[in-house]
């Protein structure tokens, strides 16, 4: 195929700011005044995609085919990518695309020499709820952050189950499952261990009751299944198959798409783990792997300002870590300021302007970008499906120009997968075996349970908390009292406003270090 010159003027200033000269992704070719230029191909740069990226635009404009058409050039040139499948339809990137009339004139529109390929695939689901190879986490390494936002609890409970997973840990009583917490709670609440309530900062029995009738809550909705063993390791996202190409790893959610809640806060474990794990490399010549955060507005709806600036921490530090993210979702301010700015590479498809709502966020949109010779009011609004208006970053780290684009097609399959075929794939993946079978192991709850009946009540002993206390080693005394009074907990106090122990206070988000074992 012949590749038309570019062209002159201010189209052709635009074409120049993408003339990079490494490996870089192709997303399409300029749209000049109503016309396709494709001589004027946007792209952007293989090493710049660690910087993070937003895909926005209004339901039906095609930011799934974005993700797809982005993901797949990642995979063929060796980085590994997750994607989170919401509507079910992502998993067709694991077979070849059908060529057709409206895919021939795309790729004739934009000088794209298009041939159908799929990409190496694996399927998970949360806790086997669905169809892919199961993913679970533990509670402890959830901890105590996440799961409060998943929970619904306000500032003051979360700082609680904190204190609860810290008094967990110090026991040596394992944190694997919801029950296991459960019967924490239940403990702390009962007769018996009330006077442990008092011992680990002052949790309320009213504050522990709320957190035990939020966690019953959440079992009856079935989402005892998302936690517990054998857990997964996120460094099976980091895979590249024998010929090079990476792991697309995609996480089907249909099933459980009424709780927005619980996967949006669990792909946010993910980055949390692979944060806690990763090694820092600065700015590789290409991502280690790029996430992509579909329905990123859930993650930030309702949630407190200690779990936002955990979020924009994370997203902040991974970077260096290797890792990109790119947040998917409608218009640009269903991220927060914080995180939106460190976003450097932005898709943005069409928006509307029918209520005094939509036009106020287009202004705010339009507002986000750099200055440029288009009208951007008009232009957002005029877009059709497949067509997006993009600005990357160039390989010194500057914004490109404002490139109003025509996208390029995905070369795998515009849909759902052959249902046989991904039951194949998961069967026939080495990471089933692995993942597929449920393990419960001793932990919290059967030690709770094996507990001997206490003794009946006899009076007490004169001075016993005194003498108890006495008898303790020396470090053992005031041990939560040490830790909450230390500058550095009050310091991380202040920051992400929750109150917990060192075990569990590794990360941004109170999660513990993966235990290996």
């Amino acid at each position: 195929m012949t590749t038309p010159s570019p062209p002159p003027g201010a189209a052709g200033a635009i074409a120049e700011g993408y003339a990079f000269t490494g490996p870089a992704l192709e997303l399409g070719a300029l749209l000049w005044e109503d016309r396709v230029l494709p001589g004027a191909p946007v792209r952007v740069p293989l090493a710049v995609l660690n910087r993070h990226g937003l895909v926005a635009g209004a339901t039906g404009t095609g930011k799934t085919k974005t993700l797809q058409l982005i993901a797949e050039q990642l995979s063929a040139h060796g980085v590994p990518v997750f994607l989170a499948d919401i509507k079910g339809d992502v998993s067709g990137i694991s077979a070849p695309g059908v060529s057709g009339d409206r895919v021939t004139r795309r790729a004739a529109e934009v000088g794209q020499e298009w041939s159908p390929a799929g990409c190496p695939a694996e399927f998970y689901a949360l806790g086997g709820m669905g169809r892919g190879i199961p993913l679970r986490a533990t509670v402890t390494s959830f901890g105590p952050v996440l799961l409060s936002k998943v929970l619904g609890l306000n500032t003051t409970q979360e700082q609680s189950l904190g204190l609860i997973f810290h008094y967990a840990d110090a026991k040596g009583l394992e944190l694997l499952d919801l029950k296991d917490l459960r019967a924490v709670v239940t403990f702390l609440t009962s007769d018996e261990g009330k006077a442990e309530l008092k011992g680990i900062g002052g949790v309320s029995p009213a504050t522990a009751g709320v957190i035990l009738r939020a966690l019953t809550a959440f079992e009856a909705q079935g989402a005892g299944a998302f936690f517990g063993e054998p857990e997964f390791d996120t460094a099976e996202l980091l895979r590249t198959d024998g010929e090079g190409r990476g792991i697309v790893s995609v996480l089907e959610l249909p099933a459980v798409q009424d709780r927005p809640q619980l996967f949006s806060t669990f792909l946010m474990w993910l980055l949390a783990d692979l944060f806690e794990e990763l090694p820092e490399v600065g700015d590789p010549d290409r991502p280690k792997l790029v996430f992509f955060f579909d329905e990123a507005h859930l993650l930030f709806s309702g949630a407190s300002k200690a779990f936002l600036e955990a979020i924009t921490q994370t997203v902040r530090l991974i970077r260096s870590k290797g890792v990109g993210i790119f947040f998917v979702t409608q218009t640009p301010k269903d991220v927060p300021g914080e995180v939106l700015g460190q976003l450097g590479n932005r898709v943005q498809h069409a928006l509307r302007a029918f209520t005094p709502e939509d036009a106020k966020a287009l202004k705010a949109t339009v507002r986000t970008f750099p200055t440029s010779p288009y009208d951007l009011e008009e232009l957002l609004t005029g877009l059709g499906t497949g067509e997006a208006v993009v600005t990357v970053l160039d390989e010194e780290g500057a914004p490109t120009p404002v490139a109003a684009t025509r996208l390029r097609a995905p070369r795998s399959l515009m849909g759902p997968a052959d249902p046989a075929a991904m039951d194949a794939a998961i069967g026939g993946s080495a990471l089933y075996g692995r993942y597929a079978q449920a393990v419960d192991r001793e932990s919290a709850y059967e030690r709770l349970s094996e507990r001997p009946a206490p003794a009946p009540a006899r009076p007490p002993a004169p001075a016993p908390a005194t003498r108890g206390r006495e008898a303790r080693p020396e470090e053992e005394p005031g041990v939560v009292e040490q830790v909450m009074g230390s500058g550095v907990f009050q310091s991380l106090a202040r920051s992400i406003g929750t109150q917990i122990g060192r075990e569990i206070t590794r990360s941004l988000f109170g999660t513990s270090k993966r235990r290996r074992r």
